[in-house]
């Protein structure tokens, strides 16, 4: 499950968790499991991805000393964290990736039975 480069920026993803039209959610898939799996998927490889690139932001403030009593409060970090804290989540960013048709996702032939 990949995505096109053409991605809606977090920011635009309402944070707020609205009442979704689960039937309409299952005509794409024909199955609203493989709805929900296709879903949760995309939203642990958002999740994964957020969390990697808050860290890397994060390791830039970090000092590398041995002094456990010296803590620093960095404003900068503080306001960075803030901005995470206030995007969309996960299943919400993936939610609305799938309702735009903006997940690419495949059937596996051999998980399928008759």
């Amino acid at each position: 499950m990949s995505t096109p480069n053409s991605k809606k920026p977090a920011s635009s993803v309402n944070p707020l968790v609205e009442t979704r039209d689960v039937v309409a959610m299952k005509h794409k898939t024909g199955n609203l499991y493989e709805t929900i799996v296709v879903i949760s998927r995309r939203a642990n490889q958002i999740s994964v991805t957020m969390k990697e690139e808050l860290h890397k932001k994060l390791d830039e403030f970090n000092v590398h000393g041995d002094n456990l009593e010296e803590v620093h409060e960095n404003k900068e970090q503080i306001e960075l964290s803030k901005v995470y804290e206030r995007l969309a989540n996960a299943p919400l960013q993936a939610i609305s990736e799938f309702n735009d048709d903006q997940i690419y996702y495949r059937k596996n032939p051999k998980n399928i039975t008759t």
